[in-house]
């Protein structure tokens, strides 16, 4: 039976991206008929703009929850990235340095969830909520006295606030986007096209198959979790040029609801095996235009929280409703089948 066109766009874009796409148009359609400045060329950067902490923490996200896993530790691991940073920008003098040092430091306790879920065999969920207050008092303790680390370099703010292509009433692209796209982009790939990346999904859907196919599961999530702590850390960095200082906590705290709210609303499921970073992406500027909204009408971040965690809510439920329909199904199909 020849498809039409219809169902030949859903089966391209996903049908649970097609939902967010249409989720995203509604919304922007309440907002743009309630503001004015909705669509005025600053705002939309401004957007773009303050999709990039959390965006980079949700592909890192994506990986992780796409393998089965789970890092409730990566708003404290970017608070650690973000003091690290402007303890090396303001003491050494090292834009660079600071840069490579904060995602150094998210590689590392990356490295520990790792350790943690794989050689002590604690269960992700447990390790990270652990590791998530540990590292948030490491935070406090680096930075001296517990107290934000103030940092004036302009090279290092050009990163949190910086603009490509400004000219004229044209306020720029946002340099901290155009990251978020570069690093997006790349993750994509890897996940659709690589070994590295079926084998993340394979780890998530099937174990047990995977570890026959051949896949060094711990390995495997020692890569997974180095390579979202060090997005983690990345994102840190960009809160320190944003913000001009290190932040233990402050700019960092509740980035873990966000990153994993996004990845659920994008189609990730908790047992893992299902998801993709073009949804997650969707997601994370469906969060970012409904702040943007929210703040635009005056409305107080209390109800921000409040619409942020049901939606989290909303996400998994979804998923699991989803997960149990397609067992239903292939349970309904064997039967057929034996019959």
């Amino acid at each position: 039976m020849k498809k039409g066109p219809l169902k030949r766009f859903t089966e391209s874009v996903g049908a649970e991206n097609l939902s967010l796409m249409i989720a995203l148009v509604i919304m922007v359609a309440l907002i743009a008929s309630q503001t004015e400045f909705f669509f005025s060329a600053r705002n939309l950067l401004n957007i773009g703009q303050n999709m990039a902490v959390v965006g980079l923490i949700a592909v890192g996200m994506t990986l992780v929850i796409v393998s089965a896993g789970l890092d409730i530790s990566v708003g404290s691991i970017a608070g650690c990235a973000s003091v690290i940073c402007a303890l090396m920008v303001s003491q050494v003098g090292t834009v660079i340095g600071g840069v490579a040092f904060g995602i150094g430091i998210g590689i590392l306790l990356g490295l520990v969830n790792a350790t943690i879920i794989s050689i002590l065999r604690v269960n992700a969920v447990v390790a990270t909520l652990a590791t998530f207050s540990a590292f948030r008092g490491l935070a406090f303790l680096i930075a001296p006295g517990g107290r934000p680390v103030g940092v004036l370099d302009p090279t290092l703010a050009q990163l949190g606030s910086g603009r490509f292509f400004q000219f004229g009433e044209f306020p720029g692209i946002p340099i901290a986007f155009v990251i978020l796209l570069v690093v997006a982009v790349c993750a994509h790939f890897v996940m659709r096209t690589t070994v590295f990346g079926r084998s993340i999904y394979s780890m998530g859907g099937n174990p047990d198959a995977a570890r026959l196919a051949g896949i060094n599961l711990t390995r495997m999530r020692y890569y997974i979790y180095a390579i979202s702590g060090a997005l983690s850390g990345l994102a840190g960095v960009i809160v320190t040029a944003r913000t001009s200082s290190g932040q233990p906590a402050s700019g960092t705290q509740g980035l873990e609801l966000e990153a994993i709210t996004a990845v659920f609303l994008g189609g990730a499921l908790l047992s893992g095996g299902k998801g993709t970073i073009v949804g997650s992406m969707l997601a994370v500027l469906l969060l970012a235009t409904l702040s943007n909204g929210m703040n635009l009408l005056g409305i107080p971040t209390f109800y921000q929280l409040v619409a942020k965690g049901l939606l989290l809510v909303l996400a998994v439920a979804i998923g699991q409703w989803r997960l149990a329909r397609a067992e239903k199904e292939q349970a309904r199909l064997t039967a057929a089948g034996e019959g």
